[in-house]
């Protein structure tokens, strides 16, 4: 099993040689750190107008990591991807919403989408960023347990139809549901809604997941908690990730002199994350879980677990998913050996995506290691090209 992921051949099976050769070149800038920031305040400051760079955005950190501006210039590649038995999650990614018609806008979007890929077995899950559907502030003032006043609590309630429409929709037409993590100083206040979602429609089957940052070194207990706590008739629904604003909750931390919730360092993470697996997997009967990581190590070890819990590779109640545009050596393989498996797939107009682009350019550059791991990879799939005159 430790070389499953070293078959490059199906790893890279939808990409041409031009589009290897980008993948190449792209993580070959997103290993310097230095350039990646200065890139990256380029780019959000030219978000704010039709920027100039957007071409080249486009046809760099766009096409790589993204399925398209619109929902049909994403078939193809989902098609593509299926026929592989890799299964796609949409995400139209939109951030930095304030008003109550852009929250009332995106519900509305997020159930169009619904309906869009309902009885599309390529697409079995939706997902959506719950401060798209209501105020960052009142999030944080939730998360603070502080007073709400008359007007905010109205808001609040508005807040939870939202959750409860979408999560409703998705429940409807067969759908699962992923609702993303964000910044710690929202997150209570998402557990909350999400763990009122679960226990509303998680009865006889997992239909709405939550997702846990593990590089939070507080969040096994959070897992603890809630499952030690859940209602006895309640499934719960966990995506299991390892963070995606560790830059962002570092800022946050040092800027209100407070101790910063990520770990030490990745080891602390990569442990965190590996005995939350342990739990989940002893909490089987109690939840279903998506395993969302581009860590090799820690997706071998979910695969030696299903063995000794005697598993099929197709039990419904495990999925493994990884982001477009990343750890293909992943999500290939597992898909070749009959894995339930997807990919992430952001897609949206430029403008919108490029606070994702530059967590995903932020990642691949702070991650240690992790893109000299897509290089190697690359490389030796080219190489394995040429040698066979491909």
């Amino acid at each position: 099993m430790k070389n499953l992921f070293e078959n490059t051949k199906t790893a890279f099976l939808l990409k041409n040689n031009r589009q290897l050769l980008r993948a190449y070149l792209l993580f070959s800038i997103l290993r310097y750190r230095f350039l990646v920031k200065v890139l990256s305040s380029i780019a959000l400051f030219f978000s704010r107008f039709r920027s100039p760079f957007n071409p080249l955005i486009k046809i760099s950190l766009f096409d790589h990591f993204c399925g398209g501006t619109t929902l049909k210039s994403c078939w193809k590649k989902i098609e593509e991807m299926k026929s592989y038995n890799v299964h796609s999650i949409l995400d139209f990614s939109v951030e930095a919403h304030q008003t109550e018609k852009h929250f009332e806008d995106s519900v509305k979007k997020k159930l169009l989408l619904i309906n869009a890929i309902k009885n599309k077995k390529a697409i079995p899950f939706s997902v959506f960023k719950p401060t798209c559907l209501g105020r960052y502030g009142l999030f944080k003032k939730k998360s603070d347990n502080l007073i709400l006043t008359p007007k905010e609590l109205m808001e609040w309630d508005e807040i939870i139809d939202r959750f409860d429409r979408v999560c409703n929709e998705s429940v409807k037409q067969n759908i699962r549901v992923l609702i993303d993590a964000e910044e710690k100083e929202v997150q209570g206040a998402i557990d909350q809604l999400a763990l009122k979602m679960m226990e509303k429609y998680n009865n006889k089957d997992v239909f709405v997941y939550n997702t846990v940052q593990m590089y939070r070194y507080d969040r096994l207990l959070y897992l603890k908690n809630i499952i030690k706590k859940k209602k006895e008739k309640t499934l719960l629904g966990i995506k299991l990730v390892r963070g995606a604003y560790m830059e962002k909750e570092r800022l946050i931390a040092k800027k209100s002199k407070a101790q910063s919730p990520i770990c030490k360092n990745k080891k602390e993470t990569d442990n965190n994350y590996d005995l939350a697996i342990d739990f989940l997997f002893d909490n089987l009967n109690k939840v279903n879980f998506f395993i969302a990581t581009h860590n090799e190590k820690s997706t071998l070890k979910v695969l030696e677990l299903m063995k000794i819990y005697k598993l099929e590779n197709t039990d419904k109640r495990i999925w493994f998913g990884q982001l477009y545009g990343m750890s293909d050596q992943i999500t290939f393989n597992l898909a070749e050996k009959g894995y339930n498996v997807a990919k992430i797939v952001p897609f949206g107009p430029i403008n919108n995506l490029i606070p994702y682009l530059i967590r995903r350019a932020q990642e691949n550059s702070s991650v240690v290691g992790q893109s000299n791991r897509e290089l190697l990879l690359i490389q030796a799939e080219r190489k394995r090209r040429k040698e066979n005159n491909y």
